[in-house]
């Protein structure tokens, strides 16, 4: 079971660093005008759908390189504990970055950092809500490793969009407290088993 859980796992942390890849040679072969199309553009109408192909987008091959590894580790990591419960912390990720971007971003942003950020933020804090000591462990490994990520969500570097770090890592947050096991059992004494339980 606990193999199964990894491979698949694995395959779709690979697979969506392997559309983000497939995503940038299609925006090459269409040209700089692919970026502002479909990025982020704050506080207009035309950038609301950047909310949701903005992540998929990268301004250069180093900025695709940077996230590409946290993304495959964060989201294997994430994975282990089930798809349903993946796909909740990617799209709170997602979302809250996108949203927290076209509200108070300054410029133009495309890129999946924000949800490299909110998975990191996840996997930082679920073993508080959840009081588990493996999780505990696993968040102390991962800060020793990628805690300097944390100098993203501040507005320290130009050019880099903090506020999609930011909003991001609260969608990660948000989603560790929606996901906590405590929650869950308060919620199944009152109305039997949870609906986030995910076998896989």
């Amino acid at each position: 079971m606990l193999a199964k859980r990894a491979r698949t796992a694995l395959y779709i942390s690979l697979g969506l660093a392997a559309l983000i890849w497939a995503c940038y040679f299609v925006a090459l072969l269409i040209g700089p005008s692919s970026l502002r199309e479909f990025g982020v553009l704050p506080r207009r109408l035309e950038g609301l759908d950047g909310i949701l192909f903005g992540p998929l987008l990268h301004a250069g091959l180093n900025h695709l390189l940077g996230n590409t590894l946290p993304l495959v580790v964060f989201s294997f990591l994430t994975l282990l504990e089930g798809v349903r419960r993946y796909a909740v912390v990617i799209a709170s990720s997602w979302l809250a970055s996108g949203l927290g971007v076209w509200l108070f971003g300054g410029g133009l942003t495309v890129g999946i950092s924000g949800v490299v950020f909110g998975l990191f933020a996840y996997l930082m804090v679920r073993g508080i809500y959840n009081r588990d000591i493996l999780q505990l462990l696993l968040a102390g490994v991962l800060f020793l490793i990628y805690g300097s990520l944390l100098w993203g969500v501040l507005p320290v570097n130009i050019g880099v969009s903090w506020q999609a770090h930011l909003f991001g890592a609260a969608g990660g947050v948000l989603a560790a407290v929606l996901l906590s096991r405590n929650r869950q059992n308060r919620r199944t004494s009152k109305s039997g088993p949870s609906r986030w339980e995910d076998p896989l």
